[in-house]
C-alpha cells in the first residue's frame, strides 16, 4: 500500500515513488509568490503565503477529481515596482526566464506529469508568465496554464479607490490564512490615496503601460493602493473559497486541452 501524502506535496515523494505515483495526465501545481513590501500593516512574504495558500486549498478542494501534485514554491520573482523599500527581493527578467526555462526543462525530463498550472500570487509576474507559457508549450511540450487568482474576484472599492496592493483584497486574506502575521494596529493608520483616477489612470487603463511604483505618492500611501481598513477574515475566507471553487473549472479545461494537443 502506497504511503499517504495528504498535502500532495512532489518533494515528499522518494525518486521510486516519483515513477510510481505520477502519470501523464498529473497536474503540477507551481505557487509562484514575490518578496515586497506590503504596506506597514502586512509581511514581505505575503504573495508567498498567499500562492500557498491558493494552492493548497485547490488541491485540497479537487484531489478527489484529479491528479494534483504541488511543485516547490517559487518565492522571489519580479518585483521591481517595489525595490524602494528595504527587504524587497526581485529578480531581473532575464533571471525570472531562466529560472522558469530552467525548471521545466528538468520538470520535462524527470517528471512523468506534462500538465503544469502556475498559480501566480504577484500580479508584476502576469506579464513575463504570459510571454513564458508559449516557451513551456513550445520548447518543452508542457501543457501549461497561468492562474492569476485575485482577479478571480471583483471586491469593489472603497471611496472609489482601486484595490490594487495590500489593500481590501489582499489583507482580508492574509487574515483568513495567516492573521498572527497582520500587524493590525497598522491598519488604523493608512490613508487611501487621494486621486482614484490617477490609480485607474497609471495601472488600469488597458490602452497604455507605465512604469509605475508603489513609492509615488499620487497612487499610493506607505506603499499601499486601496482600503485596508474595509478588510475582514470572514471576507478573506469568502474569497479563499472562491478562489480555490473557480480552480476546478480550469483543471478540467486544462486537461482537456492536453487531449486537443496529443491530437
Amino acid at each position: 500500500m502506497p504511503h499517504e501524502l495528504p498535502r500532495r506535496l512532489i518533494g515528499e515523494l522518494t525518486y521510486l515513488e516519483v515513477s510510481e505515483r505520477l502519470r501523464a495526465n498529473s497536474i503540477l501545481c507551481l505557487p509562484v509568490g514575490s518578496i515586497e513590501q506590503h504596506g506597514p500593516h502586512l509581511p514581505i512574504n505575503t504573495d508567498v503565503v498567499l500562492a500557498e495558500e491558493f494552492a493548497r486549498r485547490m488541491i485540497e478542494r479537487w484531489v478527489d477529481t484529479y491528479d494534483l501534485w504541488r511543485l516547490p514554491t517559487l518565492s522571489v520573482s519580479l518585483a521591481r515596482e517595489h525595490e524602494w523599500a528595504p527587504g524587497t527581493l526581485s529578480l531581473s527578467i532575464q533571471g525570472m526566464t531562466s529560472l522558469v526555462r530552467d525548471l521545466a526543462r528538468d520538470i520535462a525530463r524527470n517528471l512523468p506529469a506534462r500538465n503544469m498550472a502556475i498559480i501566480n500570487g504577484h500580479g508584476g509576474n502576469r506579464g513575463i508568465l504570459e510571454a513564458l507559457a508559449q516557451d513551456l508549450r513550445a520548447d518543452f511540450g508542457l501543457n501549461v496554464c497561468i492562474m492569476h487568482p485575485t482577479s478571480w474576484v471583483d471586491v469593489g472599492s472603497t471611496g472609489g479607490v482601486p484595490d490594487i496592493h495590500g489593500g481590501k483584497t489582499e489583507t482580508s486574506m492574509m487574515l483568513a490564512a495567516a492573521p498572527a502575521l497582520v500587524r493590525r494596529d497598522q491598519i488604523a493608520k493608512l490613508k487611501a490615496p487621494l486621486r482614484a483616477e490617477a490609480v485607474r489612470g497609471t495601472i488600469l487603463n488597458p490602452g497604455v503601460t507605465w512604469p509605475w511604483t508603489t513609492d509615488e505618492r499620487h497612487i499610493a500611501v506607505m506603499g499601499v493602493i486601496g482600503d485596508a481598513k474595509s478588510a475582514s477574515a470572514e471576507f478573506g475566507t469568502q474569497l479563499l473559497d472562491r478562489i480555490a471553487e473557480g480552480a476546478g473549472d480550469i483543471f478540467k479545461q486544462l486537461l482537456d486541452r492536453q487531449g486537443l494537443l496529443r491530437g
